[in-house]
C-alpha cells in the first residue's frame, strides 16, 4: 500500500467531505485503496480510494469545481502548477488512531508502507 502525504488542514477538509479533489502538479497512475499520511508527522491517519485522475485542467476547470478543491472560486486566482491535475479522493476513513510509520529519506509525495503498518491501517 502506499501513502500519499497531505498537509493537516487540507486532511481536515477532505476527512469533512469539503474536498475530493487533491491538486498535483502529475498525474498518477496509482489507483485504488491508499493509506493518507499527515506531513511532517511520521502517521497515518486515514484511507481512501484514488479514483482517477482529472486534468490537465485550466484555472476555468479549477474555478469552476472550486468545492471540490475545498475552497471558494473567488480564492483560486492562478493555477497552482504549470500542469495541473485533480486526484478524484473517494472511500474516505478516518483512522480511530493515527499509525506510525518510518518516513524513507526523499519522500515526498507517496510513501512504500511497510506490511506491519498496512496490517494496522487495514484492521
Amino acid at each position: 500500500m502506499r501513502g500519499l502525504l497531505i498537509k493537516r488542514e487540507f486532511l481536515e477538509l477532505i476527512f469533512a467531505g469539503k474536498k475530493t479533489w487533491e491538486i498535483r502538479g502529475s498525474r498518477s497512475q496509482i489507483r485504488g485503496l491508499i493509506a493518507l499520511i499527515e506531513s511532517a508527522t511520521g502517521t497515518v491517519v486515514g484511507t481512501c480510494t484514488l479514483d482517477e485522475v482529472v486534468g490537465p485542467l485550466t484555472l476555468k476547470d479549477m474555478q469552476a469545481n472550486a468545492k471540490r478543491i475545498g475552497c471558494k472560486a473567488e480564492d483560486i486566482t492562478s493555477k497552482y502548477y504549470k500542469n495541473t491535475y485533480a486526484w478524484v479522493l473517494g472511500n474516505v476513513v478516518r483512522l480511530p488512531r493515527p499509525v506510525p510509520y518510518k518516513h524513507p529519506s526523499g519522500a515526498v509525495i507517496w510513501v512504500r508502507l511497510y506490511p506491519a503498518v498496512v496490517n494496522k491501517v487495514q484492521t
